[in-house]
């Protein structure tokens, strides 16, 4: 049976191939304001159980008001890896300022990304974690009372993380169609477990503005634990009647907080 290392290593070699044929790609090009001055562009990182077409609804009224916009796929195998990954696509594929937008675990994955990195600009936190240097995702966790959702996780044989298909639209995205979340739950995306016990690198929102939105309703991640967080890293900060899947249910909410943290780059 196939283990979980030689799983990663086939998947590395597949993308070490890929790249290997597609060098010299152009990154994406940035768009510009009615005066001349570009616009910053938006990264957007997705988070457990999802993929970057969470970010579909965002991704479109961004796009609507001449936004430059990436969704990063993370491999979901260790918060080194997704850090690495996205600050690879972040210095690839975008030129200039840049605004980072996390969902869920994705916060802690802008949180590492963007440190030290002169074109980011702007955080935003999207029912999101925010982890202080040395802070694991369990032991944020376990500041709070449980979140309901976490009861239907469930780990497999390679120490993934899948939750149960079936607790989908009731917990991770009660508020979107329930057709939708069906289909949220046909195409989960697991996560490696040890991305809840890694510790979290040096913060980049010690150092840049952020952005947050509080799910007051996310049955994920403990809305007092998001106030916190929040709170902490003095994070311009909106509370919603909003589930976990806020880039979902709420994404004109989400695209304001990403437009105001662009916005603020040019100021």
């Amino acid at each position: 049976m196939a283990t979980r290392r030689t799983v990663l290593k086939g998947t590395a070699a597949l993308a070490g191939a890929v790249v290997a044929t597609t060098t010299g790609l152009a990154p994406a090009a940035q768009a510009h304001t009615g005066g001349g001055r570009p616009k910053a562009n938006v990264l957007l990182v997705h988070g457990a159980w999802v993929d970057g077409s969470s970010w579909n609804a965002v991704t479109a009224i961004l796009q609507r008001q001449g936004y430059t916009v990436v969704c990063v796929q993370l491999p979901l195998t260790s918060l080194a890896d997704d850090v690495a990954w996205t600050r690879h696509v972040l210095a690839e594929r975008l030129q200039g300022p840049t605004v980072l937008a996390g969902h869920s675990y994705g916060g802690a994955v802008i949180s590492g990304a963007a440190t030290g990195v002169p074109n980011a600009v702007g955080l935003v936190y999207a029912s999101a974690f925010a982890p202080d240097e040395g802070e694991t995702l369990g032991g944020l966790n376990a500041q709070f009372p449980a979140p309901p959702g976490l009861a239907f996780v469930q780990p497999d044989s390679l120490g993934f993380l899948w939750f149960d298909p079936a607790a989908i639209p009731a917990n991770f995205a009660p508020d979107i169609p329930l057709a939708d979340a069906r289909v949220l739950a046909a195409v989960q995306k697991p996560i490696a477990a040890q991305c809840f016990g890694d510790p979290a690198g040096p913060p980049a929102w010690k150092s840049l503005r952020s952005w947050a939105l509080v799910s007051t309703q996310d049955r994920m991640i403990n809305p007092d634990l998001e106030r916190f967080m929040a709170k902490r890293s003095g994070a311009t900060t909106i509370e919603v009647r909003s589930s976990h899947a806020s880039p979902a249910s709420h994404p004109d909410k989400v695209a304001g907080l990403i437009v105001a943290a662009a916005r603020a780059a040019r100021t």
